[in-house]
Formats: structure tokens, sequence, C-alpha cells
């Protein structure tokens, strides 16, 4: 009998396929195994790499934001600092029109049109000189007999700023300052400050006795207590004082006797007289002259009408007279503030020149004995 031989080979190759097999599948999973791992280091890697973009453009957007808030934050401290950037911006471009001929042709018209306005003052300020030459020629006179003119301005105490421009004047005047007003006590105190000299206008009775002279009057029928007690509570309203004149007074300055009233007081008190000569009736010399007492007297008055051509008419009347005796008494008023300072002030350069000189009353030279 045969025997059955066993194939070992057929035996054997049973496991080897089912080796093949698992090792196949082995494989397979191996692969799977790598495909997912692939596949996850491939999403991995895209999301890696997205997240990476996505930080990239967020990174700009937070950069830009600090950025911009600094171009917001810093012009609003630095506002004055971009000036002095653009100075020394300019000095470069100013010195590029220095060595240009034109910008330097337009500065030298500008030059020399400065010079041409600071010559005129100049000419303006040399005729204000009272020793060189005048603005206008009035032909005056020259002065004779050492002339000496005297200003007086009656009616002080109503206004002060017209007052102001009367004691403004570059010569010395006297002012007549009325009593018991407003600004009486005021207006002579401007006066004394000023340099100038201050009388009392003394309010008298005129031959109209519908005008009223004013507070603190001589009246006709006042005894000599009664002139004494008047005239002595309106000078210490205005003390201290060089003299008085007669406001009005036309009828007491031709009455003897109340003019001796007066002139006792005037000598009592220390003080002069200046006739205002309201009356070509006076009794003001003659009283003077018995009494031994000197007294001054007006001579021309220069405002009777204020106009230009009449001041300068008065005032050459005036100088006629100062140079036969040597010293006039002029009488213009506060009141022709608004042109006879304004004129006398324009008249003094030629006058001065001419030799003429200004005093006071009580400096002019000109009392009567």
């Amino acid at each position: 009998m045969q025997k059955k031989v066993r194939r070992p080979a057929e035996k054997k190759s049973a496991p080897k396929k089912r080796k093949a097999r698992k090792a196949k599948v082995a494989l397979d999973g191996k692969k799977l195994m790598i495909l997912c791992a692939a596949v996850c280091f491939s999403c991995v890697l895209l999301l890696a790499v997205t997240a990476f973009l996505s930080r990239g453009t967020d990174v700009p957007q937070k950069e830009r934001k600090p950025a911009a808030e600094q171009i917001v934050d810093k012009p609003a401290p630095k506002k004055p600092e971009p000036k002095p950037i653009k100075e020394p911006d300019k000095t470069p471009v100013q010195t590029k029109p220095v060595e240009q001929t034109k910008p330097a042709e337009s500065e030298k018209p500008a030059q020399t049109a400065k010079p041409a306005e600071s010559e005129k003052p100049v000419e303006q300020a040399k005729p204000a000189e009272p020793e060189t030459k005048p603005q206008k020629t009035f032909d005056f006179p020259p002065a004779q007999n050492g002339a000496v003119l005297c200003v007086v301005f009656d009616d002080g105490g109503q206004n002060v700023s017209q007052l102001k421009k009367c004691v403004a004047l570059p010569f010395p005047v006297t002012v007549a300052v009325l009593p018991r007003l407003a600004h009486s006590a005021e207006s002579a105190q401007i006066v004394r400050k000023s340099g100038n000299e201050v009388i009392l206008h003394q309010p008298m009775q005129a031959m109209n006795l519908n005008v009223n002279p004013g507070a603190g009057a001589i009246k006709p029928d006042m005894t000599a207590g009664e002139v004494a007690a008047t005239l002595s509570q309106n000078i210490a309203e205005i003390a201290p004082i060089a003299g008085m004149n007669n406001h009005e007074g036309s009828l007491i300055t031709e009455d003897e006797v109340l003019v001796s009233f007066i002139l006792e007081t005037a000598r009592e008190k220390g003080i002069y007289f200046l006739d205002s000569r309201t009356s070509s009736a006076t009794k003001v010399p003659s009283v003077a002259m018995e009494m031994g007492m000197g007294w001054y007297q007006r001579d021309i008055f220069l405002d009777n009408k204020k106009t230009r051509e009449n001041y300068l008419a008065e005032l050459k009347k005036g100088l006629d007279i100062v140079n036969k005796k040597g010293h006039v008494i002029m009488i213009g008023h506060v009141w022709s503030a608004d042109s006879l300072p304004a004129f006398l002030e324009e008249a003094y350069p030629e006058l001065a020149l001419k030799g003429y000189r200004f005093a006071t009353v009580s400096k002019s030279g000109g009392m009567y004995k």
C-alpha cells in the first residue's frame, strides 16, 4: 500500500497566504496611517499657514492702529514745531533771491522811500523853533525900546479844558479868574501849576444896570467895609494871587470913592490892580496917584471879534504901542481858546525872532506911578 504522503508545501502554503494577506493588510494599515498622518499633517500645516497668515494680517492692523493714533496725537502737541522746521527751510529759499538782482531792486525803493518820509518831519520841525525860521511871515516890525508883550486871559474859572489851552502857550501869561464859580479854585491851581500868573477877575457893576456882573460883585451902594469883606472872600477862594482886575465895572471905576475902597484893600493884601479900562472915564489913575499907589492898565483887547484877521490887526496895534513905550498889556478871554491861543502860538516864532519878549503883568515893567 502506498502511503499517502503529506504535502508539506501545501500545508505550508496556507500560512504563507495568510501571512501575505496579513502583510498586505498591515501594509494597507500602514499606508492608511501614513495617509491619515499626511492628511493630518497637511491639515495641521494648512491650519498653521492660515493661522500664520491671519496673524500676519492682524499684526499690521494692530500696528497700524497705534501708528494712526501716534499720527493723530503728535500734531496736537507739536503744532508749534512745524513752524521752526519751516523757517530753516526758508533760509535756503532766501539765499536764492539774495543772489538775484530783482528782489534787491525791490528793497532799494523801500529804503529810499523811508528817508523821504523821515525828511518831511525834519522840515516841519525847523520852522517850529522860534530862533530859526517862522512858519509864516506876518511882517512884524522889529522890536524897539526893549519891547515886552504881556497877554492876559480874562474870565477864567468857567471852563477848565479851554483854560488849559491858554496856559500851554510857549510864553508866560497872566490869567484872571472869576470868583465863586464851580471851577474857580481849580482853575487858579491849574494856572499856578503851569508856572503862570493868577489874578482875581473881580466882578463890578456896569453902567447898564440890567447886566449882572456875577457872584461876589462890587455894587454901587456898598460901604467900605462891605467892599473889603467881598474882596477878601473872593481873594481867599483863589489865593495866592498877584493882583486883580475888574470884570465889567464901568459904573464902579467911574466912582472915586468906590475906587479908593478897592485900591485900599489891594494895598492891604499886597496885590496890584490892573484897570481893564471898560470905561474911558475911569478914575483909577487919578485915585491911585492921590493914594501914592502904582497901577497897571489894559492897552488892547485882542478878541472883541473872534476872527484871525481881527487878532492880527489888534496884535499889530499892540506892537506899535510897545515899540513906543516899551511895554503893552493885551487882554483876551478864555472863551476864545478855540482860536486865539493857536494864533498866538503861530505868531510867536516871528515875534521872538524880531526881538519881542513876553512877561506876566507883574514882571512886564508896565506899572504906572
